[in-house]
């Protein structure tokens, strides 16, 4: 049985992978490059195979404050151990939006009180903080194949409110959410289109833009064939 690496051990072998090529390139997608290393996502992935499952190891990572180490502890943590209180402190430190999405993607949306925390996050003023609430529901829509429809209605008005928001990481992930749900079934689909007109009408630039780009594809050809063929 091989060994869990250490902390410093794992921290070691993602400097001695920086790039800061990477960084620079990173830095032009919106990602913030400070305590950044410019580490490959295939390599943090392959990198989290190794190492397994493991949530104290998780916790070390994060609390190092580098940018690859987070998202390989969202990667490494276990969803069964993680608390609220955790959640809570993690997302206050989001400082760019792909450990934001990763962290919902890998860790987040595999938690029960993942829906709960969607609603919260999204009626919060912090920017990432909003993202994630917005993020969590558009992976929810894309991970949890069984959940009723009723478990995504009651983000509609937290979509429509934060649709107004127009900072940029906010704007695409409300757009996002929106879109994900509204190809999840037909019924949804309709629904969304529906909100999406309501968002349409708002005084807002940004709500205008959200909704085009929502109805744009959820009203489009390649959707409407996909979900006519589910029913």
């Amino acid at each position: 049985m091989k060994s869990t690496p250490s902390v410093n051990e794992i921290i070691d072998q993602l400097k001695s992978l920086s790039n800061p090529v990477n960084v620079d390139g990173m830095a032009r997608f919106g990602i913030n490059p400070a305590n950044t290393l410019g580490v490959s996502m295939p390599v943090l992935r392959n990198t989290a195979r190794q190492i397994g499952r493991h949530h104290e190891l998780a916790l070390q990572l994060w609390n190092s404050g580098i940018h690859e180490a987070r998202i390989l502890a969202t990667l490494i943590d276990k969803p069964a151990e993680v608390t609220d209180d955790q959640m809570e402190k993690w997302t206050a430190e989001f400082d760019s939006w792909d450990v934001c999405d990763q962290c919902c993607s890998n860790l987040y949306a595999r938690i029960p009180s993942a829906y709960k925390k969607a609603l919260e996050w999204s009626n919060r003023p912090e920017e990432f903080v909003k993202r994630a609430g917005f993020s969590l529901m558009a992976y929810l829509a894309v991970h949890d194949k069984k959940a009723d429809d009723s478990k995504f209605m009651q983000f509609f008005e937290s979509i429509k409110t934060g649709a107004t928001d127009k900072r940029n990481f906010v704007k695409k992930a409300v757009n996002w959410a929106l879109r994900q749900i509204g190809k999840r079934n037909m019924a949804l689909n309709e629904q969304t289109i529906a909100l999406s007109r309501e968002i349409q009408k708002l005084d807002s630039p940004a709500a205008r833009w959200i909704a085009a780009d929502a109805l744009r594809e959820l009203t489009g050809e390649a959707v409407q064939s996909r979900l006519k063929g589910k029913g």
